[in-house]
């Protein structure tokens, strides 16, 4: 058998020069290459290929091979040994380590990669009470990657055989059982066990392996779980999740989880059992390496941080806050929220008013909706028209902002910490509900990703829909993924975290600029706050900033991988004086000054208060919606609108 010299295997303690990482999505495989420069580590070329998991190939390392294919020929490394490949392809088939032979450079020192073919991860739980053992499992699970099908607990409302049938249907890809505090509830944990036995659960993918049951709940009832459920599930047994009333456990939890995926779930995809043993650290599910690298960056720059992935199916939130001098990190998912096979559903849950509010010209219900179902019926279009572009972001700002408000609910403390009664004087969420950890003044980073942010025509069009949904409040800096390579620097970050923060900041990362927004209610007009901006090149700008408003300061520019280091970023020095009903921090009407990075947009002052409300009388909307567009060059000339219009109609006859 070939020496296994891939340090790309896993362990090997040596410098890593060169780092091959994949990310195998549903459609498409993308791979990057990041390499050590004199400057520090930088992602240096990209390819893709289709993912290969279904018919004819059935194999996922064929688009991996495809995928790399292109990157050997755009950077002009050799990096498949092709003859190994044939001859064991078992056997990672990459060169090792890293070299130059001839004056060509070979070979790399690791190979990672995170995954989402085959729909991803996709989990039940199940607890005691909705609001609080169930809602922990919730937060376990999607930490943990995975898309949660549905949350069972024994105050749900259901009847058992309504359970049962529903565990039966779903076939879920593992289940995650907790339920009573260490030394608590035992019967309704021990009940909840009984009904999944009863189901007899049968996983997604696979017919020769039992589904993998995790067990996260009161220690005291482990030999009954066992009892009950060993042999009829693959069951683990890790630490419970909420081990008292006050406090979560959830790291186990949710590293078992990607430890079943990796076993399990990826076992039983089509070829999934090579890339395996090509890798040279754990597959991780995409959502949660995209997590992990947010939690990575947080934690080293000490900032708070909000990411947010936007995808044709669902919308990805995810945060991580300093809270009571311990950083909580959280993620959720919009199963139901995306910008092409679920932008219909965006329309339903957020109302023809809602995404109406943010398009600045007239426009019949009907032809909305129109337009909307062919995107859902051809999810792979996109904007050929202006008003097509303006209404398909009119739809992201709502996507946006149903998906922050879900995770809002998600992103709280714990429940029913205070003293409880009997279990059935607990409604779903009815006693012990905890406030949200995030509060948008204390938000230092925000980072957007997904197509329609990603890709947009212009880097301002990606900063207004983050503004408008989001909503930050004081000093808050905006930025975007600028080829979608988060997932595969958050499964990096587990054996080269230096290189896969450094990376995030100077290549992944694109620093659109910094927002700056009072937090108040005025009349239309009225003064807001006086401010003196002291840019980096010496230049003072002063004024004052007016109700309804928006102002753009070009500079400083921060151009993509001019900075190494969050801190390192050139930043303007702003003193603001706010008005006594507006708030920037540091309470109504008083004094603020800070720091203000630049990107490629620039600095943004908005004076349109919080909670962000746009004039309900349509003309009065219209008119503020095109000064706004104007003010920050949002698009081109709106006049060609009046254009299309006429171009449409003589299509139409």
């Amino acid at each position: 058998m070939a020496e296994r010299e891939s340090g790309a295997t896993r362990g090997e303690q040596r410098e890593l020069r060169v780092m091959l990482i994949t990310d195998c999505g549903s459609t498409t495989t993308k791979a990057i290459l990041i390499e050590k420069r004199p400057e520090g580590y930088r992602q240096t070329y990209r390819g893709e290929a289709p993912t290969t998991v279904e018919k004819p190939f059935e194999d996922v390392t064929v688009g991996v091979v495809n995928a790399v294919t292109e990157l050997e020929e755009l950077s002009g490394r050799k990096i498949i040994d092709r003859e190994r490949l044939a001859r064991t392809p078992q056997e990672p088939p990459w060169i090792t380590p890293a070299r130059e032979e001839n004056g060509q450079p070979v070979g790399i020192d690791i190979y990672c990669s995170t995954s989402s073919a085959g729909g991803g991860l996709q989990m039940m739980v199940a607890g005691v009470v909705l609001a609080m053992s169930a809602e922990s499992a919730s937060r376990a699970a999607l930490g943990g990657g995975a898309i949660v099908m549905d949350v069972m607990a024994i105050n749900d409302g259901r009847m058992d055989w309504e359970r049962i049938e529903r565990i039966r249907r779903l076939r879920p890809d593992m289940i995650l059982l907790s339920g009573g505090i260490d030394g608590g509830d035992r019967k309704h944990v021990v009940k909840m066990a009984e009904l999944i036995a009863a189901a007899e659960p049968k996983p997604r993918l696979g017919i020769t392996y039992q589904l993998p049951v995790i067990y996260a709940g009161n220690r005291d009832v482990r030999d009954e779980i066992k009892k009950i459920l060993g042999e009829k599930v693959e069951l683990r047994i890790v630490d419970n999740l909420r081990p008292t009333l006050e406090r979560e456990n959830l790291d186990p939890t949710r590293q078992q989880i990607q430890d079943l995926f990796e076993e399990h779930v990826m076992a039983q995809a089509p070829g999934y059992d090579k890339l395996l043993r090509w890798v040279g650290a754990p597959i991780m599910p995409t959502p949660a390496a995209m997590g992990k690298i947010i939690q990575t960056v947080a934690e080293k720059e000490e900032k708070n941080v909000i990411g947010v992935d936007i995808g044709g199916a669902t919308t990805d939130v995810f945060s991580d806050f300093l809270v009571e001098e311990e950083r909580v990190f959280n993620r959720s998912v919009s199963a139901n929220l995306g910008m092409s096979y679920s932008i219909s559903n965006v329309m339903a849950e957020a109302g023809w008013e809602n995404v109406m509010r943010w398009v600045p010209f007239e426009m019949d219900e009907t032809d909305l909706r129109n337009r909307i179902k062919n995107k859902m019926i051809r999810p792979t279009t996109i904007p050929q028209l202006l008003s097509e572009l303006i209404i398909e972001q009119a739809l992201a700002r709502e996507a946006l902002r149903l998906a922050f408000d879900q995770h809002k609910l998600l992103a709280t403390g714990l429940k029913g910490v205070q003293r409880i009664g009997e279990l059935a004087d607990i409604g779903a969420g009815a006693k012990g509900r905890g406030e949200t950890f995030i509060r948008m003044m204390d938000l230092d980073l925000l980072v957007g990703s997904g197509g329609v942010l990603s890709h947009a025509p212009r880097r301002v069009q990606a900063m207004f829909m983050l503004l408008d949904a989001f909503q930050p409040e004081g000093f808050t800096v905006l930025a975007v993924d600028s080829i979608f390579m988060m997932p595969h620097l958050g499964v990096l970050s587990q054996v080269a975290p230096e290189a896969s923060a450094e990376v995030f900041t100077r290549d992944c990362l694109i620093y659109l600029g910094t927002a700056i927004v009072p937090v108040g209610q005025g009349k239309e007009g009225q003064k807001v706050m006086d401010y003196t901006i002291e840019f980096p090149d010496g230049t003072v700008e002063e004024g004052e900033l007016l109700f309804g408003e928006i102002k753009l300061f070009k500079k400083p520019i921060v151009q993509p991988g001019e900075v190494a280091d969050f801190t390192d970023m050139p930043a303007a020095k702003v003193t603001c004086r706010p008005q006594r009903r507006f708030d920037l921090g540091e309470g109504p009407g008083r004094q603020v000054v800070g720091m203000a990075p630049g990107g490629v947009v620039g600095i943004v002052l908005d004076g349109r208060g919080r909670p962000l409300a746009l004039p309900e009388e349509p003309a009065e909307r219209i008119r503020k919606l095109k000064e706004w567009i104007g003010v920050l060059e949002v698009y081109p000339d709106l006049a060609q609108l009046e254009e299309e219009r006429k171009l449409i109609a003589a299509r139409m006859g």
